[in-house]
């Protein structure tokens, strides 16, 4: 761990992630991801230079990105909410099962091997970028979102799939929400507030399972690496009314399309680490 002793290196790793927090603010704003979709690739990418183990490295990138997205996910949402695009009886409706397969999700992803979150994270980041590509910005499976049990499955995969991720519900609730007739502005918005309900109990699950892992470098809380929360936190917070603005004002077809570019470069950038 001699690099953190390093004046030098500890100011570049200020400067990084204060980078990323700032496009991990603008994008929660701007699509509802809650950072996680950048926030985990480059954090993948800095823990080496801790000389983290590669058996926790993925696991606490999810963690610590999933930790930075509580605070910016509220900030968001109630923006969100405040300029009234969010579907608030739709929201509630699903935070029951968004919980039960945020529980889900985080015990499986604390088990597996990190491996099988990276591969997790860039099949379902490519699957998304390629829904959100070709199709157009109304096309519709149907033209209300389901009730009941096909309701309380969305909700649960949508809980799941984002704690295994590290993000916060608006990577795969924007499309799933769109897909089934949520206009692309509502569905960024009411999904800007599942990652208040997808990050807190991720974030106290992943704390608990790695508490005491003696493979954790120092400044670790279990999984969350509170170098990482102190430096993007603050950053993420700053920069996130920025995206919001910016999903108000950019066309609604081009914002579909700037939600599949960032998620195609996650996608390619993910596989090609588990290739390398």
């Amino acid at each position: 761990m001699t690099h953190m002793h390093d004046p030098a290196w500890i100011a570049a790793l200020a400067a990084a992630m204060a980078v990323t927090g700032l496009v991990s603010g603008t994008l929660a704003g701007l699509l509802g991801v809650g950072g996680g979709i950048v926030i985990v690739p480059v954090l993948f990418n800095v823990f080496p230079l801790l000389d983290v183990p590669e058996a926790v490295r993925m696991k606490l990138a999810v963690a610590t990105s999933l930790a930075t997205i509580i605070p910016t996910s509220i900030q968001s949402a109630r923006k969100h909410r405040a300029k009234g695009a969010m579907d608030v009886p739709l929201l509630r409706s699903m935070i029951p099962s968004l919980i039960v397969g945020v529980l889900i999700g985080t015990v499986i992803a604390v088990w597996v091997r990190g491996s099988v979150l990276t591969a997790v994270f860039a099949v379902i980041s490519l699957l998304v970028a390629v829904n959100m590509a070709v199709t157009g910005l109304d096309y519709r499976l149907r033209e209300t979102f389901p009730t009941g049990a096909p309701r309380h499955a969305l909700g649960s995969a949508i809980g799941g799939v984002s704690a295994m991720m590290g993000i916060g519900g608006g990577t795969v609730g924007v499309p799933l929400l769109n897909l089934f007739g949520t206009p692309i502005r509502s569905a960024v918005a009411t999904a800007s507030a599942f990652g208040i309900i997808i990050s807190i109990p991720a974030t106290l699950a992943f704390i608990g399972a790695g508490w005491g892992n003696p493979l954790l470098p120092p400044f670790s809380l279990g999984y969350v690496n509170l170098v990482g929360v102190a430096l993007i936190t603050p950053t993420s917070m700053l920069a996130t009314p920025w995206g919001v603005t910016l999903a108000h004002t950019i066309p609604p077809l081009l914002l579909k399309r700037a939600f599949a570019v960032f998620l195609g470069i996650t996608a390619v950038r993910m596989v090609w680490s588990l290739i390398g």
